[in-house]
């Protein structure tokens, strides 16, 4: 695999922060060759405990959105991906060490990463309020193709950071696919599931 930096925020994840960091740290590999960037906005004493903990190093940034805090990170890391999570949900360990032999810069710029099929009435709902995109809990992306996106807009916060950003990763013409346990497979046009109004079978898979 090629070089692996994961970008955790404290403010999206939260209280589950110890347990997306346990899930990275008991995939399998080596620590030195999983460097872990925690971005927050102030220093904590739990926070340096949890760093301590699971080997993670915090990068604080005070008052500055999402946005701001995820582009510093990337900035900071060197590595060739990265892999930032989008919300508080962490995933199962032996996702990740399934992962990384995935992450193929020649045929890859990005990789939607744990998103489950939503329920109908999910699905209904947002038809109705013609949302966005749909969340994903992480995204892998290539530091190249980041940097050809313009990174995050440093001024948007919370979720309209990564919406914004997503929205621009599907406007280009990215190299894209979703992955959840065993199933990876292309992300396409019609049948994208983050676009609104998507039907149903974009959630199946292809043979």
């Amino acid at each position: 695999m090629g070089s692996v930096c994961f970008i955790v925020d404290a403010m999206v994840t939260g209280e589950m922060l110890p347990r997306h960091l346990k899930s990275i740290r008991e995939s399998g590999v080596a620590d030195h060759l999983l460097p872990i960037l925690v971005t927050a906005t102030q220093a904590q004493e739990r926070l340096s405990a949890i760093e301590q903990r699971y080997h993670a190093h915090s990068l604080i940034t005070p008052s500055r959105p999402l946005g701001a805090r995820l582009n510093k990170a990337a900035f900071t890391s060197q590595a060739e991906w990265l892999i930032i999570a989008l919300q508080k949900k962490p995933l199962p360990a032996e996702l990740w060490g399934a992962l990384y032999s995935q992450l193929n810069t020649y045929t890859l710029d990005a990789l939607i990463i744990g998103l489950n099929r939503p329920s109908l009435s999910e699905r209904i709902l947002r038809r109705l309020l013609a949302s966005a995109l749909l969340l994903p809990p992480y995204i892998a992306v290539r530091r190249a193709w980041l940097e050809r996106l313009g990174g995050f807009d440093p001024e948007l916060d919370d979720n309209s950071a990564i919406d914004d950003f997503l929205q621009r990763l599907h406007a280009c013409p990215t190299r894209l696919k979703t992955y959840n346990g065993n199933l990876l497979r292309l992300t396409e046009e019609p049948d994208d599931p983050f676009r609104p109004n998507a039907p149903a079978t974009a959630f199946t898979s292809h043979p």
